[in-house]
């Protein structure tokens, strides 16, 4: 991805947990999964070219889990949730009704305006529809589910 500054970069992804895996002066690896995979940043001056978010956007996978902390996690880190899917931050993680499997996701940008995502792949049943919703009222109706089979 491009980055204007990689002092800047190579903390803030490191803030994510990230770990330096390799830098020159002008390009650096950062570990996502040690020897697994990993993120490339390349310091530029073409940053700011108009772009479609398509080819600057990364997701990475967390635990289910890590849903209800998520946000508090990022806001310990100086980092803000960004408006999307015009849902604004106070109403993500937000969970995206994609067949087959459902997932949730939070959205913030990196300091050169790199979208980033958390995702986490969700139990559903496949066959049930439903529409975009917070993950607070997913987790609500989920609740709900299972309260009304326990009757």
């Amino acid at each position: 991805m491009p980055v204007s500054d990689l002092t800047v970069s190579i903390p803030f992804y490191e803030k994510l947990g990230m770990k330096l895996a390799f830098q020159n002066e002008s390009l650096a690896f950062l570990w996502i999964i040690e020897g697994e995979s990993w993120l490339g940043l390349w310091e530029s001056d073409r940053v700011e070219v108009p772009y479609h978010p398509s080819i600057r956007h990364v997701a990475f996978r967390i635990d289910p889990e890590s849903l209800e902390t998520v946000k508090a996690w990022l806001d310990e880190r100086n980092i803000k949730v960004r408006t999307a899917f015009k849902m604004t931050p106070a109403e993500q993680p937000l969970v995206l009704p994609n067949f087959p499997h459902a997932h949730a996701a939070i959205y913030f940008d990196d300091p050169d305006g790199n979208s980033l995502e958390l995702i986490a792949f969700l139990e559903t049943d496949p066959t049930a529809s439903f529409q975009m919703m917070s993950f607070a009222d997913w987790s609500e109706e989920k609740r709900m589910q299972g309260s009304q089979h326990t009757e």
